[in-house]
């Protein structure tokens, strides 16, 4: 068996760590815009390319001739690298470009659901033409409650929230302006108030297993302040659910991403193939979506993976060829927390990059998953971005967050990373915000 993986950074780290657990002992072929020191150990074959570069990718495909592919991040995914691979015969763990709209199309996504009439979206509209007085008088219709979307990929930074990114009006209508200047569409939408989770799925057609529940925390610093990051850490319960959520809460969420997958199917006219990433609020009107992803989230699939007790080889092959059942898929009943260490100047500049950091011994109740780190000389240093996550593993979220914490304390370094995450106070006030929006 022989896999290829297009990946980066610590989601990459955790899902070759998942293959390499394999019974099967797949040969792993690494293809990753950076030498990532965490796959290198698991990988057979490491190359460097630009994951955007679909000849590079191709060419070392056609060498190695792998019997599949899984593509890991979002921008090779929407540009159609799957397309090109199935083109030369070998089949991927990931959508095809017209599916992966559900991730790369904001506007496509709203739509989707509105056509065959899934009751999860906020009110929204789509905006095409630089009409100014058409935005504006939409945003006035919210009352200043606004979400303002860029209708194509950016990185996770082309979503801008009233009172939070954008602090008036007229910044509202100037960030749309913008944004259909840039790639010809923009989504204004409704700001939903509640609390967030994720519920990732594998996915093959209208068969759909699901993982457990998680929680992001994508602000800088405590307390949910600062800027948003790519996420700064998250958590998972025993139970696979989340301390704030009702049964129903995740039972909405298990039928919408039920729903989708299926609309896609009768939309594209044939299946999705991969991982479906539902970001979901609970509001006081019930589960609503806020976006989806076509691919494992970061840090999410650091706290999912650890947890597989499966063959994860099995559940790709599986996806593939359609045969993807509840059976094959089993998770540990543990609770997770991830914490990221990042560079202590991060986000707001990269002036530590290059100097060295070092971590204590991970125990066997723990993960380690590289990030945007190097090494060089036997030696590990920083990149400008989320340098590792750690993650602890315990029978409830306060004892894996005991572990994820202590060993955060010992790594050696200019680094930083957030002490709340997964504690006992910052859930609580999760829960307590759920009883008001509720009550």
């Amino acid at each position: 068996m022989k896999v290829l993986l297009l990946s980066l950074a610590a989601r990459g780290h955790a899902i070759a760590d998942a293959l390499a657990r394999s019974p099967q002992k797949p040969e792993i072929i690494s293809v990753v815009p950076a030498k990532n020191p965490g796959i290198a150990t698991l990988a057979s074959q490491m190359y460097t390319a630009d994951l955007m570069d679909f000849d590079a990718v191709l060419d070392i495909a056609k060498k190695e001739q792998p019997d599949f592919a899984f593509v890991a991040p979002d921008d090779p995914i929407g540009a159609g690298l799957v397309d090109a691979l199935e083109e030369i015969g070998i089949p991927s763990v990931a959508p095809k470009k017209a599916l992966a709209r559900i991730e790369a199309s904001k506007g496509f996504t709203r739509d989707l659901l509105t056509k065959h009439r899934i009751d999860a979206s906020p009110a929204y509209q789509v905006f095409t033409e630089n009409d100014e007085i058409s935005i504006r008088s939409f945003i006035d219709e919210l009352e200043g409650n606004y979400v303002v979307k860029y209708d194509a990929l950016k990185g996770g930074k082309g979503v801008k929230v009233s009172n939070e990114h954008l602090q008036s009006i007229d910044e509202g209508v100037a960030y749309a302006l913008e944004c259909i200047e840039e790639c010809g569409r923009v989504v204004i939408e409704e700001k939903l108030i509640g609390v967030e989770f994720s519920l990732i799925s594998f996915v093959s057609g209208t068969q759909v297993v699901d993982t457990p529940a998680i929680q992001d925390h994508k602000r800088a610093f405590e307390g949910d302040t600062g800027p948003n990051t790519g996420g700064m850490g998250t958590y998972s319960d025993s139970n696979h659910s989340l301390p704030f959520l009702t049964d129903t809460h995740l039972s909405r969420a298990k039928e919408l991403n039920r729903l989708v997958a299926k609309a896609l199917k009768d939309e594209c006219g044939e299946p999705y193939k991969g991982i479906l990433y539902g970001g979901f609020i609970a509001t006081k009107k019930g589960v609503q979506l806020i976006e989806y992803n076509a691919r494992f989230g970061d840090p999410e699939a650091l706290n999912i993976l650890p947890l597989l007790e499966s063959d994860f080889v099995d559940i790709c092959t599986a996806i593939i060829h359609g045969e993807l059942t509840e059976d094959l898929v089993r998770f540990a009943n543990k609770a997770t927390v991830c914490k990221y260490i990042t560079p202590d100047c991060y986000p707001e500049s990269k002036d530590r990059k290059g100097e060295e950091v070092s971590f204590p011994e991970i125990p066997e109740n723990a993960r380690i998953f590289y990030g945007d780190i190097a090494e060089t000389d036997g030696k590990l240093t920083l990149g400008g971005s989320r340098t590792a996550g750690i993650v602890g593993i315990g029978d409830t979220i306060e004892e894996a967050e005991q572990i994820a914490q202590q060993i955060c304390e010992k790594v050696q370094g200019p680094v930083r990373f957030r002490n709340d995450i997964g504690t006992t106070a910052l859930i609580q006030q999760r829960i307590n915000f759920m009883k008001t929006i509720t009550s």
